[in-house]
């Protein structure tokens, strides 16, 4: 470790390391350190369900996802490392005719930005998921869908692990089990970070820390617009192929896709209570489970094989948190909530662009955390100031 660098990036997960590479890649600086309390790739980055869209109502959520999605399709050759992208297709549930109505509204503002959507009704929904049980007199009937064909699956670790390897070719320093303990402020600029390896200086830092932002962001007196909140996911034994795509189940949210081994993922809705544990409710599970037995009647068969838990930062507005802070030198990457891994290469890209011109991409200044001063908050789901519903 050298005692000083020009950036220190801090937190290895998917956003650190893309950040670091298209620092090097883009913009030919390489004197950084990203420094990671763990190991590479070992936080939300792993555990998250693996699912990459960008079907959003606002013009800048969906801006910066399909633009992530447009680096998705090409990354494997760009890292020349395979992170086995595969459009399979997203397909979001409407649960009743206004539902099905909003979502059009939907898929047109997806259309008019570059985006591609279709609406399918039940019938077009059955031949497009096949093993989707339609019939009637479920307590939340389905009315059709939007359907994102775009939107797939990326393997998460190869995708820290691939952004890590271009990294340290082009000389960036990674160091794992390397928390970082104290970041030096004074007069309003950022001077450098301590680490149980020595103390490193620095001009520039960026925390991107995911669900440990605001504990991170204490350690320089900040005080973050975010909560800290249990996210559950599941998997089953593996079967043969059953699901091509991606399915979403709007009612209470239940979300499913099949491996290429076979396993089935799960994931739903936050606990709805603050927690840094990183394990979750029994009530979350049985809310998840039972919402994919109705869509799949055949998973009541299945064993749960593994369950684990990730800690999501979810901003009062339930969108992201990025940019400057009062702090001179020091940026913040967080707030991600449900939507951090789909967006892992576009906040890569243009946090490397912030870093190395001091100029704020268009597609990050709706996000910044002065939104909050003059209420111009980015609430895709309408639901207000509450962080656990978003």
């Amino acid at each position: 470790m050298s005692p000083t660098y020009d950036i220190v990036i801090i937190g290895g997960g998917g956003h650190g390391l893309a950040t670091a590479h298209y620092l090097a890649a883009n913009h030919g600086i390489t004197n950084i350190a990203v420094v990671e309390a763990g190991w590479i790739g070992g936080g939300n980055t792993a555990r998250n369900t693996t699912i990459v869209r960008s079907d959003y109502l606002l013009n800048a959520s969906f801006a910066l996802k399909n633009f992530a999605l447009k680096l998705w399709s090409d990354l494997s050759q760009d890292l020349n490392f395979n992170i086995m992208y595969e459009p399979r297709g997203y397909v979001d549930l409407a649960h009743s005719d206004g539902e099905l109505e909003h979502f059009t509204v939907r898929a047109n503002a997806m259309i008019m930005g570059g985006g591609d959507a279709q609406i399918l009704d039940c019938d077009a929904l059955q031949q497009r998921v096949p093993e989707l049980d339609l019939r009637t007199g479920k307590r939340f009937p389905i009315s059709g869908a939007l359907v994102q064909e775009a939107g797939g699956v990326v393997r998460h670790d190869a995708v820290a692990w691939g952004f890590a390897r271009r990294a340290s070719a082009a000389g960036i320093h990674i160091f794992q089990n390397c928390p970082v303990t104290e970041i030096h402020v004074s007069g309003g600029k950022i001077h450098g970070v301590e680490t149980p390896r020595g103390r490193i200086a620095c001009k520039q830092a960026l925390i991107t820390v995911a669900g440990q932002s605001s504990a991170v962001a204490e350690l320089a007196g900040l005080t973050l617009p975010i909560d800290s909140i249990n996210v559950q996911a599941f998997v089953t034994e593996p079967i043969k192929p059953a699901l091509d795509t991606v399915l979403n189940y709007n009612a209470g949210l239940s979300y499913i896709s099949q491996t290429d081994k076979g396993e089935f993922v799960l994931g739903g809705a936050t606990d709805g209570y603050n927690s840094f544990a990183k394990r979750g409710s029994f009530e979350r599970i049985e809310d998840v489970l039972a919402r994919a037995v109705q869509m799949f009647p055949f998973l009541s068969r299945l064993r749960l094989m593994r369950h684990w838990s990730g800690t999501a930062d979810i901003a009062m507005d339930g969108n992201a948190l990025v940019g400057r802070t009062p702090i001179e030198g020091l940026m913040i990457n967080g707030g991600w909530g449900y939507a951090g891994f789909k967006a892992t290469p576009a906040v890569g890209w243009c946090m490397a662009d912030l870093l190395a011109t001091g100029n704020m991409p268009d597609l990050l200044a709706p996000f910044a955390p002065s939104r909050f001063e003059t209420g111009a908050a980015q609430d895709d789901a309408g639901i207000g100031p509450y962080p656990w519903l978003h």
